[in-house]
């Protein structure tokens, strides 16, 4: 009998009271946690974390040897992604993303972006040594002479069959599809748009729209289209298009039956849906100077404030009138260009669209890292919770680019992506700029000091 009590209280005192003391690379304790799930905030949360992986998450654990971290009053979320970047100086720019806790882009083509290109961007965000997110891509894009991008940025780094396809015939998309498949991309970037400016030239054809997804398909390749009005929207659609990588110049009425049956269609395909509304706010940049006044704002990104001179202050100011025309609104404020935006961005997003965060970095006044978090704002400004907002620049980024499995939450088995804050998000979008430490691969990543 006095055997038995004994073994019991060990059993007891075993399962209750004590847990083992195990060796982790590292241990963040007692955090408040906001897993990118959506999942309302966890308090008192330890995860142990070893050869870059989460292992354990638990209320209590006990770190024999290795690194630990005190997360007590700080709120942990899962590392960022950006999922619309063009960069042309990426070892400048890497660094720069990872300091704002963005430890994911999608590189959605650019002027530079061959193949070799695309594998020195991809071979810098797989190692440790240097700060730099992990970078997934689309091919280089899919568009016609003359047309979107290489009419409006112009230059000669366009260079058909290297950084940029020109469509002719549908014959010749079969060959091509076949040649991108055989990199690692995340899918086809289809640009169908007419502008995104005047002079406005013809929108891609609608059956070389059709026959792209069609021939992507075969590879298991989906189609990450570019569009910027209603009518182009309705062609990706029609055209069998899975994603999509910018959302302003769209307009969604709730009212129109019409539309809302198209939609109905496209949600049918689990679509992800990229934000891009800092395009907008890159705009008005330079119309508001007390915008580079923020106390989060690295130095070398206030240093555009001088190249703010009267001429182009004057071309900002005609540009801002032809997207108010555009729009339909009277004044060039924050609020009159987001509002309406965000509004139907919640209304996908209520629809059951995967809407995911991107900024269209490479931009004048678009800024590496710090604009996500200004993406993040205008979606508050709107009226969208944070919880939601941080689940579309975490796991449902982390799905659109089919990498749910390790990254886009925090959950054992998964790659220790973080963000540490000092200030709890879900009060204010605001304090993700209240960051503590970046971890990517569970290694606390050195951040630009200034």
């Amino acid at each position: 009998m006095k055997q038995f009590i004994i073994l019991t209280l060990i059993a007891f005192l075993t399962g209750c009271s004590y847990q083992k003391s195990e060796q982790y690379d590292l241990v963040i304790s007692n955090v408040n946690l906001i897993d990118g799930t959506g999942k309302p905030l966890q308090t008192g949360v330890s995860i142990g974390i070893t050869e870059g992986k989460i292992v354990a998450i638990d209320s209590i654990i006990s770190n024999s040897n290795g690194k630990s971290i005190d997360g007590t009053g700080k709120f942990l979320i899962p590392g960022l992604f950006d999922c619309h970047v063009h960069t042309g100086y990426f070892e400048r720019d890497f660094p720069r993303f990872i300091h704002y806790g963005v430890t994911s882009v999608f590189v959605t083509g650019g002027g530079l972006c061959t193949n070799d290109f695309y594998a020195s961007m991809r071979k810098q965000g797989n190692q440790d040594s240097i700060p730099a997110p992990f970078v997934y891509h689309t091919s280089q894009h899919f568009t016609m002479e003359g047309r979107h991008p290489a009419k409006t940025y112009r230059g000669s780094n366009w260079r058909d069959g290297e950084t940029i396809f020109y469509l002719k015939d549908t014959l010749q998309i079969e060959n091509l599809v076949q040649k991108v498949s055989q990199y690692p991309i995340v899918g086809i970037k289809l640009t169908i748009e007419d502008g995104p400016a005047p002079p406005f030239v013809e929108r891609m054809p609608q059956l070389f729209i059709d026959k792209t997804v069609k021939e992507a398909s075969k590879y298991g390749l989906e189609v990450f289209a570019h569009v910027s009005d209603n009518i182009e929207l309705e062609m990706a659609i029609n055209g069998g298009v899975q994603n999509l990588v910018h959302f302003t110049g769209v307009n969604i009425d709730p009212h129109d039956s019409i539309q809302i049956r198209l939609l109905q269609k496209f949600v049918k395909r689990n679509p992800y849906w990229v934000t891009t509304l800092m395009i907008d706010k890159s705009f008005l940049y330079p119309l508001h100077p007390e915008w580079f006044e923020s106390k989060s704002m690295l130095g070398v990104y206030k240093e555009a404030v001088n190249e703010l001179t009267p001429e182009l202050i004057d071309r900002a100011k005609i540009y801002i009138r032809i997207l108010m025309d555009e729009y339909g609104i009277d004044e060039n404020s924050i609020e009159a260009f987001m509002l309406p935006q965000v509004e139907d961005i919640k209304f996908l997003s209520d629809m059951g669209f995967n809407m995911v965060l991107g900024t269209d970095t490479g931009n004048d006044f678009n800024f590496p890292g710090y604009s996500l978090h200004e993406e993040m704002q205008l979606l508050e400004l709107g009226g969208m919770e944070p919880v939601e907002i941080i689940k579309m620049g975490t796991l449902n980024a982390a799905e659109m680019m089919n990498a749910q499995d390790s990254l886009g939450s925090v959950e054992v088995g998964k790659i220790a992506n973080f963000v540490l804050l000092d200030k709890d998000p879900l009060e204010n979008i605001g304090n993700t700029l209240s960051i503590n430490s970046v971890i990517k691969r569970g290694v606390i990543q050195e951040r630009i000091d200034e």
